[in-house]
């Protein structure tokens, strides 16, 4: 399931990001998937983080 998210996630930055595929990124492209990412990563870090504070106390 978890690795279904992350191809999931990555077709969403995919497609917000690249208009033309090419033999290389320019650097606008990069950016935007480098953000995107970083959004990911970030949000799933604070589920994590919250879910752990909840098994924590018992709930």
């Amino acid at each position: 399931r978890f690795f279904f998210q992350v191809h999931h996630f990555m077709e969403l930055c995919w497609d917000k990001c690249v208009e033309k595929p090419g033999n290389r990124l320019d650097s606008r492209t990069e950016n935007c998937l480098s953000s995107c990412v970083n959004r990911f990563i970030d949000t799933t870090l604070a589920i994590t983080s919250r879910f752990a504070q909840i098994v924590q106390k018992g709930g």
